[in-house]
């Protein structure tokens, strides 16, 4: 007789993708893999699972094939206004495809979908199925038509207005904010319908805003009783609690902005004979946190921190974030470190990992060390005397690595932030442009080395593991640009990976630098999480892990878990690293779905208290320089503060005004009055629309 094939989700996954020459049935398929008719029903359980997983898909006739087969892609769609949208695949190497209005199926952004690719040149293609909803609550401004309710959303991305019944309006009136839950997506042939979650107050202050954003994106503010009562009861970390390396002799420093709380990585450094050794501790918030405990399971729903100015969403409780775990200084703690040792040239040459407990000797400020290293400010050196050997090492050592990571292609783009500043009340008080000096690059480079050692590690030893990868861009989006390129006098050769790097290089220092690097941005692909290792385009890193911030990113503290687990043995015992390949899948693309999330609403609530900030200002002239310009009119940043406001083709009276892509301007028709980027313009604050959170302008 012969033996029964074991039977589980990668098997036959692996034999309908490799096997298989046209869609099959579910007996072929146990026919096939000679599976008995008592395992009927569990063959029938994974195929229903990869389905709705949308890695195979069922055939109106009942049979089964993957999706790469017959021209379907699964992924997230990004709907815009307009009607269109884009699919960007779960699978790492295909390219999005653009789905045309009429051909969305009423699928909405953060929806997970399957689309089939009809013009393969253009990848253009329509949804066919959506698998799982992404938003399920709306937040807008409930109106009447005659005897008709309905919903007018406030987000751009909903391309739809939701019906609201009589009963399901409850005591909300018309003209009211509110949050609705939808009951009814929609379809081909109907609208959607919802009912009323809540009315939420008027926008009548900045901080209601905060409220605003925090309902629309469906952000977990508060935790559950059962999870703080876990955190309450940890036990204060005691030396003895299991075996660590003692590092409280080394002189240890962390470096963070000055409104931080939640420390989760402390350095030390020292000079060796043949060149340096850094040690990059970073809070074990593992020790307090194990696997699917009640703190686990709330982190992981969470899967990151959202920050906004002046406050936090924190993925654990203030007492594991601000106090358990946070390195705070002259304390001792429980940390990860990873141990480095470099060549004078900068090369890797050792590592290693071990639990540690550390006592951190100052809580440094990004704003101090600039002024110790870079201004050589005299008072601050003074102080902090005893580290100054430390922090010149730091500096030689990142200067060291820096030049390393840009020689080998990483992409180095310098793009201003906004930062801003409330007062007492949480009003927005500046917006400055937010400073990045010689604290942060240190940081940064040090945390990208603990990150390619950690992610490098865990690839050499195969084990089941969680990596930061970034795809190659799609030379087609470069090719789209060109023009631009062109306009602006940048010499630019056939579209590839090296484009990046020869932009970045002609347009430093230049007035359109900054639309230049966004542009580049915005063509390539979001870097996201993936249990196979691709490596990260943006940084030229071969391998790379997040393990740095574990306080603020599940996927740092499931690393961790992998890492120390397999310390010693350089393996996994079985039974984890069958929990791990049954589990990671999940974890992956959650996290990849709640970090796009937060980085949405922290855009969103910048955007919104540029707005409160100019409200006041309406009438007021200021002169400032154009970063971008389109056939609508000119996107111009003001020069006395960090903020974007739009000027309309409309509101130019002196003349008509046509959109040259050619030469990339706005210009004339009878006096050839031409606008290009870099033009410094002397412009009126017409009108701020704090519902629409715009700031439109007018030409002086």
């Amino acid at each position: 007789m012969t033996p029964k094939s074991s039977i589980d989700r990668e098997s036959i996954l692996h034999f309908l993708r490799t096997k298989s020459s046209k869609p099959l049935s579910v007996r072929e398929i146990s026919r096939s893999l000679n599976i008995y008719k008592t395992e009927l029903r569990t063959l029938k359980r994974i195929l229903r699972s990869l389905t709705s997983a949308g890695d195979i898909f069922r055939t109106k006739s009942g049979c089964y094939g993957p999706a790469e087969k017959m021209n379907l892609v699964t992924g997230s769609f990004e709907a815009h206004r307009d009607g269109y949208g884009f699919v960007i695949p779960d699978k790492t190497g295909v390219k999005d495809v653009f789905v045309p209005p009429g051909r969305t199926m009423g699928a909405m952004s953060g929806d997970r979908v399957v689309a089939r690719i009809e013009r393969p040149a253009k990848m253009e293609g329509s949804i066919i199925k959506i698998l799982e909803r992404g938003q399920k609550k709306i937040i807008g401004e409930l109106c009447r038509e005659k005897n008709i309710f309905y919903v007018r959303p406030k987000g751009k991305s909903v391309p739809f207005y939701i019906i609201v019944s009589p009963k399901n309006r409850g005591k909300a009136k018309t003209g009211n904010t509110v949050a609705v839950e939808i009951t009814a997506f929609p379809t081909a042939s109907s609208p959607p319908e919802g009912r009323v979650l809540k009315v939420l107050p008027d926008v009548t202050e900045p901080r209601f805003e905060t409220e605003l954003i925090i309902e629309e994106y469906s952000l977990p503010r508060r935790f559950p009783k059962p999870v703080l009562s876990e955190a309450h009861t940890l036990p204060a970390f005691r030396k003895s609690a299991g075996k660590r390396v003692d590092c409280r002799d080394l002189l240890t420093v962390t470096i963070d902005g000055e409104t931080a709380k939640d420390f989760d990585d402390a350095i030390s450094i020292a000079r060796t004979d043949s060149g340096y050794v850094l040690y990059v501790h970073i809070a074990d918030v593992s020790h307090y946190v194990p696997w699917d405990s009640k703190l686990d399971l709330e982190a992981r729903r969470r899967g990151t921190s959202v920050y906004f100015p002046g406050s936090v969403i924190p993925m654990l409780p203030e007492r594991l974030s601000n106090n358990l775990c946070s390195l705070v200084p002259r304390m001792d703690r429980p940390a990860f470190t990873v141990e480095m040792h470099f060549d004078r040239t900068g090369a890797l040459v050792e590592k290693s990992f071990y639990p540690s407990i550390i006592n951190s000797n100052e809580r440094m400020t990004y704003t101090s060390v600039k002024k110790i290293l870079a201004d050589q400010d005299r008072k601050e050196r003074a102080g902090y005397e005893y580290l100054l050997s430390s922090f010149e090492l730091m500096e030689e050592l990142c200067d060291i690595l820096r030049g390393l990571r840009i020689k080998r292609g990483s992409l180095d783009f310098d793009l201003p932030e906004p930062e801003v500043i409330l007062d007492l009340q949480g009003r927005p008080e500046s917006i400055v442009k937010a400073e990045r000096n010689l604290a942060h690059m240190i940081i940064e480079e040090f945390m990208i080395s603990a990150n390619e050692a950690v992610g490098s590690h865990l690839e050499e030893i195969g084990v089941p593991s969680l990596y930061r990868v970034h795809e190659k861009p799609d030379t087609a989006k470069l090719e789209e640009l060109r023009p631009i390129f062109s306009a602006f006098g940048l010499k630019i050769g056939k579209a590839g990976t090296k484009t990046f790097h020869s932009v970045l290089k002609q347009a430093r220092g230049t007035v359109e630098e900054s639309m230049l690097n966004i542009l580049l941005l915005r063509s390539l692909k979001q870097a996201k999480y993936s249990t196979e290792n691709i490596g990260h385009f943006g940084l030229a890193s071969k391998c790379y892990a997040h393990f740095t911030s574990p306080i603020r990113r599940y996927p740092d503290l499931v690393v961790h878990r992998i890492l120390k687990d397999s310390l010693g043995k350089n393996a996994l015992p079985a039974k984890m690293g069958r929990y791990l390949e049954e589990i990671l899948p999940e974890i992956t693309a959650h996290s990849s779905k709640t970090e796009r999330t937060a980085s949405e609403a922290e855009r969103e609530i910048v955007t919104a208290l540029r707005v409160w900030f100019m409200k006041d200002k309406v009438g007021d002239e200021y002169t400032g320089i154009v970063t971008n310009i389109n056939s609508h009119g000119l996107k111009i940043r003001l020069n006395d503060f960090f903020i974007d406001g739009f000027l309309h083709v409309s509101s130019l009276a002196d003349d008509y005004y046509r959109f040259d892509e050619k030469n990339y301007r706005l210009i004339g028709r009878r006096r050839k009055r031409a606008f290009s980027v870099g033009t410094e313009v002397k412009v009126r604050v017409e009108r701020v629309d704090v519902e629409e959170r715009e700031i439109m302008l007018g030409l002086v």
